[in-house]
């Protein structure tokens, strides 16, 4: 049994206040592999007391230095990435290969793009050419808790601490318990890379207890979280009190608006494997297929045949299978969703409840497709998280726009047509934070972040930067001037 029982705490491995242990389970086997700590309130005190120490002198580097270790924090990383792949794979269930190819390797290359967005980012400069007497300076928010989630766990620490860090902020990081270790490896390559003790800690814990009073915490000027909804809520309700920055990444309930003139067999194959996916534990994973309705039965035939293709197996095998759930719980949810699609009278064309046939244990799920479902339905409505594809048609242009809006989010959205300045005209009346036309995919660098109930705030680039900074205007400037020391 593994052991990872402490915390990264201004520079160091240190014990926690008080022992609470918790097991991390295999989610293909069921089976406890290693044990962590569980922190408390004095643990996150202990961790904001270092990073508060810590960001004076931190937040007084120049760019420069900072890029400096940003470059060495990427090259242990390249380094240990191998390691990152296999422990993300065994805490989460991503196959191997997956694992390698994108859970990994987002963190790689997210720390890449944040390298390019600080070499080249101002962060003094005059108002405009024409007024130079006003100066505006962009200076880090402060100390910043930073709650990341299981399902894509690298991809979203390396979108938070990396453009903190980059922008000058200190952080106090608490990873998913349900997927800590890769957080932990995270925190051994912050340490090999050499960042100041208390620039980067990590207490592990529960939302209830070490989110609630990182939000709560009068000395942390900023809460970045991505997650569910309801734990977004709850985060930005404890930060209330202290009017803290907050930025949310929260659930989804993507649209997949599939035109007449689209390359329907490619492009439902093409969004209905998007959907199953990280077994559909994406929060941008296109899980409403909207189909104009002269090629609905076709859709629908091609939607049945990929899941029935779509193989479900060991993640520590390679190949392009998909793997189990993260945990009981969500098992439980996604089975108790799919009957509730079958008793709400969807139609079940591929999958449906219990275990893939020859799986008798683990959390695996049948990949699944709902025909004729109406936006009513709460599969339709609810963020499944798991591999469950929703397929509603419609008869107009606008009646797809209508159906594709009708949801309390709105994070990502897909177009399919074989119509380039239609995609474009539709793309412009989705409310949603991202479109993705005709299989289009986001590059490096690009705002990652949705409206409505998705969050607000923006991860990734320049966007993701300006997240962890405060905008300081300052008048009468003389630019000839040498800056006080």
């Amino acid at each position: 049994m593994l052991r990872k029982t402490e915390f990264y705490i201004d520079g160091k491995w240190v014990a926690p206040e008080a022992p609470r242990e918790l097991m991390v389970i295999n989610p293909a086997d069921e089976t406890a592999f290693a044990v962590i700590s569980m922190g408390s309130e004095a643990d996150v005190n202990k961790a904001v007391a270092a990073a508060k120490k810590a960001f004076p002198a931190w937040s007084q580097t120049s760019k420069e230095e900072r890029l400096a270790y940003l470059e060495k924090l990427l090259a242990v990383y390249e380094k240990r990435s191998a390691e990152m792949a296999k422990t993300i794979s065994q805490e989460m269930g991503a196959p191997i290969t997956l694992a390698t190819q994108a859970q990994a390797a987002s963190g790689w290359g997210h720390i890449k793009a944040f390298i390019r967005t600080l070499q080249s980012f101002e962060f003094d400069r005059p108002l405009n050419d024409k007024i130079t007497t006003e100066h505006i300076a962009h200076e880090p928010v402060g100390v910043c808790g930073l709650i990341t989630p299981w399902n894509w766990p690298m991809n979203q620490i390396t979108l938070k601490v990396v453009p903190a860090v980059a922008a000058g902020c200190a952080v106090i990081l608490k990873p998913s318990e349900i997927a800590p270790l890769n957080a932990m490896l995270f925190a051994e390559i912050m340490d090999e890379a050499g960042f100041p003790a208390g620039v980067f800690n990590l207490v592990n814990g529960d939302g209830p207890t070490v989110g609630e009073a990182m939000s709560r915490h009068p000395d942390i000027d900023m809460m970045s979280f991505t997650g569910s909804t309801r734990a977004g809520v709850a985060v930005q309700k404890a930060s209330a009190d202290t009017v803290k920055r907050v930025a949310l990444e929260l659930g989804g309930k993507s649209p997949n608006i599939v035109f007449a003139d689209a390359d329907i067999g490619k492009a439902v194959k093409r969004g209905a494997l998007h959907c199953f996916n990280n077994t559909g534990q994406s929060c941008n994973a296109p899980t409403r297929m909207l189909v104009e309705r002269s090629v609905y039965d076709e859709a629908v035939e091609v939607a049945a045949e990929t899941a029935k293709n779509c193989k479900v197996g060991d993640p520590a095998e390679e190949g392009n299978h998909i793997g189990p759930l993260v945990s009981q719980m969500q098992f439980d949810k996604v089975q108790a969703l799919i009957q509730k699609g079958i008793d709400e009278g969807a139609r079940l064309v591929a999958g449906g409840t219990g275990r893939p046939d020859g799986l008798n244990r683990g959390y695996f799920v049948k990949p699944t497709v709902f025909a004729d479902v109406n936006n009513d339905m709460a599969i339709a409505r609810e963020e499944i998280f798991g591999p469950v594809l929703a397929m509603i048609p419609f008869d107009t242009e606008e009646e797809a726009i209508q159906i594709a809006n009708d949801t309390p989010y709105g994070l990502a959205a897909y177009v399919q047509s074989g119509d380039q300045a239609r995609a474009q005209k539709v793309a412009r009346k989705l409310r949603a934070g991202m479109v993705l036309l005709n299989g289009a995919q986001r590059p490096g660098g690009s705002p990652f972040g949705g409206y409505k109930m998705s969050g607000n705030g923006r991860e990734g680039g320049e966007w993701g930067l300006h997240d962890f900074l405060e905008v300081k205007a300052i008048s009468g400037w003389d630019e000839a001037a040498e800056p006080a020391e």
